[in-house]
Parts: structure tokens; C-alpha cells; sequence
């Protein structure tokens, strides 16, 4: 099988895998949350989690999870936040995972939460280091938005940072939205309501780009030559599964392609 054909399989399974999440979208969940930062730790520990946000796809209705929160809950003043932060980050731990626990028939999606430095696998660590029992999702029911855009446009489909460059390019409002560097920052002002904000923002965004995305509609710098591939076994594929492309469909198909060159 040639590359080109190989590239067209990989962006038709991503494609379905986005097209399926549209199909029961009340049974989606994204998520995204924010922390300390995970870069320039000599002693090895992990970062502190600050904050969880989890959206339902289609109503918008998001459940969210902050040390702000259960500080408040306790009457403790965000100025001693530090002075309480193992048991309050403990506390909403708990609380997120009885969530998770409570929905783990629903897919969860998410932006890059792939490992132990940012990831499902570092709020199970830090729980577990806070002395609690993690309840873990199943990985099939993990859905990697970042990954399946490039498996669907190609790598180069936007600049780095990726979702910074989505929200200008598809004049996304950015209201909220901290960039990782701003959240490391916000962290150590004690800025916890910031992070707090950026975190419910960022599950905003993410539905927004899942959506667009599934409709076609995503705003994105990919042509047809970096999706599809131009070797003659791409356009006989796409002739055999799309008859769409037969006769003036075919046609059109070629001038698009020689307008490549």
C-alpha cells in the first residue's frame, strides 16, 4: 500500500472516530484542567492540580472542580489557600472522581492529556499521592482531539501553539483563555480564580473546535494535496468510495489537483 493511500485510511478512521462522537454527543464529555507548572521541578514532585472542568458536548452544562471552590466551601480565605492546599486539592480530587466514576460509560475528550507530566495519568497520580484510591477511565473511552486533527489535516494543518492558532484563525474568543506559560504564572500569583476561569473557557473551546471540525467548517491552513496525498491510488480510492467523484465529480477532482502544482 502506498503512502499516499496509507495517509487517505489513517484520516478516514480519525474522520469516523469524530463523526461517531457527533452521532450520541450527549454521551461525550470534555474535559481539561490546569496546574502548576510541570516544567523546572528539581525536586521531582508532581504539579498540583488547581482545578478540573467538565463540559457535555452538545447542552454546554459543565461540572467543575477548584481548590477556590472547596476553600470557600470551609471558609478559608484565598490569601491560605497554600497553607490547606494537600487537603483541598484532596477534597477535589474526591469529588472528581466520584464524578468520573459516575460517567464512565461516556466518552471523554480532551486536548494532549496523554501522560504522567500532563494527562489522565497525572490526576491519578497526584490523588494517589495525596493518600487516594484513583478511579481509572478506560482508555477507549479516551478521545485525543489534538491527535485526531492532525490525523485528520496532516501536521502541519496550523502553527504552533496549535490551540492558540485555531481560536485566531476561526475568530474563537479567547476571553479567559490562558496559555500554558500564563497558567504556570497565574499559579504562582495565587491567582486560582484566573486559572479557575481558564479552565471552564478551555472546555468551551475544545467543543467548539470538535464541532466545527465534524461539520467541515474548521478554518485550517491543510489543502487537499497535505489530506489526501496525490498519487494516482488516492484518486482511484476516493472513486471507489465516493461515487460522488464519477463523471464531472472526477473531472473537478483533477483540476483541483493540477491546480496544486
Amino acid at each position: 500500500m502506498s503512502q499516499e493511500l496509507e495517509r487517505l485510511k489513517t484520516r478516514q478512521r480519525a474522520a469516523e472516530s469524530l463523526y461517531a462522537i457527533f452521532r450520541q454527543p450527549e454521551h461525550v464529555l470534555v474535559i481539561h484542567y490546569s496546574c502548576e507548572s510541570y516544567y523546572d521541578r528539581p525536586d521531582g514532585r508532581t504539579p498540583r492540580i488547581t482545578s478540573i472542568a467538565v463540559r457535555n458536548l452538545p447542552s454546554g452544562q459543565t461540572q467543575s472542580f477548584s481548590i477556590h471552590k472547596v476553600a470557600e466551601q470551609r471558609h478559608i480565605a484565598l490569601p491560605d489557600i497554600v497553607q490547606y492546599f494537600d487537603e483541598l486539592e484532596k477534597t477535589m480530587l474526591d469529588e472528581f472522581f466520584e464524578f468520573a466514576k459516575s460517567h464512565q460509560n461516556f466518552t471523554w475528550m480532551h486536548w494532549n492529556m496523554r501522560d504522567i507530566n500532563y494527562g489522565f495519568q497525572a490526576i491519578e497520580h497526584r490523588y494517589t499521592v495525596l493518600g487516594g484510591i484513583p478511579f481509572k477511565i478506560d482508555e477507549a473511552k479516551k478521545f485525543d482531539l489534538s491527535r485526531q486533527l492532525i490525523a485528520i489535516y496532516g501536521i502541519g494543518y496550523v502553527g504552533h501553539p496549535r490551540l492558540e492558532s485555531l481560536l485566531l484563525k476561526n475568530k474563537i474568543s479567547a476571553r479567559d483563555f490562558l496559555s500554558g506559560a500564563d497558567e504556570a504564572a497565574a499559579f504562582d500569583s495565587k491567582e486560582f480564580v484566573k486559572l479557575h476561569q481558564s479552565t471552564l473557557r478551555k472546555v468551551d473551546v475544545l467543543a467548539n473546535i470538535a464541532e466545527r471540525a465534524s461539520s467541515n467548517s474548521l478554518i485550517q491552513n491543510a489543502g487537499w494535496r497535505e489530506r489526501y496525498g496525490i498519487h494516482p491510488s488516492v484518486i482511484i480510492e476516493l472513486i471507489k468510495e465516493h461515487w460522488i467523484y464519477s463523471g464531472i465529480g472526477i473531472a473537478l477532482l483533477l483540476v483541483s489537483i493540477l491546480g496544486l502544482f
